[in-house]
Order: C-alpha cells, then sequence, then structure tokens
C-alpha cells in the first residue's frame, strides 16, 4: 500500500512497464524505506529486537515487490490483467495476494530457522 500511495505522489520511472505499468522506481523504494522503517517500530510487539524486525521487514517487502512483479508476469503471459473484478480498480481477491505468495512462506523460514520460535 506505501509502494502504490508513495508512487502515485512521487512516481515518475517506470520499473517494469510492460509487466505492472503503474509500479514506479520512487514508489518502490518510498514504500519499501516507509514499511521497513515501520515494521522495525513494530518490535515491541514481536520477539525480535529493532534490528532483526527491520531486517525481516525489508527483507519481506522486497519478496512483496518480486511476488507482486512474477505475479503481474504470470497474468500478462495468460493474457488478463486481473485475477477478478471484485474491487474497483483493483482486480479481484486474489489480486490482492501476489506479494505474499512470495512474501509468506520465507518469513515462515526466517522465523522458524533464525529463531526457532
Amino acid at each position: 500500500m506505501l509502494q502504490y500511495v508513495c508512487g502515485k505522489l512521487f512516481g515518475k520511472r517506470k520499473i517494469a512497464p510492460n509487466l505492472s505499468p503503474s509500479k514506479t522506481l520512487e514508489g518502490f523504494v518510498g514504500g519499501v524505506a516507509l514499511s521497513t522503517l515501520i515494521g522495525a517500530s513494530l518490535f515491541w510487539i514481536t520477539p525480535f529486537t529493532f534490528w532483526q524486525a527491520g531486517l525481516i521487514a525489508l527483507c519481506l517487502n522486497l519478496l512483496g515487490f518480486l511476488g507482486g512483479i512474477v505475479m503481474s508476469a504470470i497474468k500478462r503471459d495468460r493474457g488478463v490483467k486481473d485475477w477478478g473484478h471484485m474491487i474497483e480498480g483493483h482486480g479481484g481477491m486474489l489480486d490482492r495476494l501476489d506479494s505474499v505468495c512470495f512474501a509468506a512462506p520465507i518469513f515462515l523460514r526466517i522465523v522458524h530457522y533464525w529463531w526457532g520460535v
């Protein structure tokens, strides 16, 4: 969501215009930076330190972006723009989960193997 907001406010340079024409470099950098800061700031409700929470948040933000790009590539390959039409301007419910496809399994592995939680 922060990548979207930063992209709308500051976005000028497209990252992958053929796959996802609305994604911009400014949106990517601003969104990753802000959401990493928010993730690190919420360390106090997790078993992690500030730096650990920040590192996890950074990894998940980068993987979330990659998940969105890969899922966009799959959709373009299949000749569709969105997985549905449930949410006006945003596609279907599955479109909201594009970034989770990459980020969730990595989060599980980081937490399970690094901290044994």
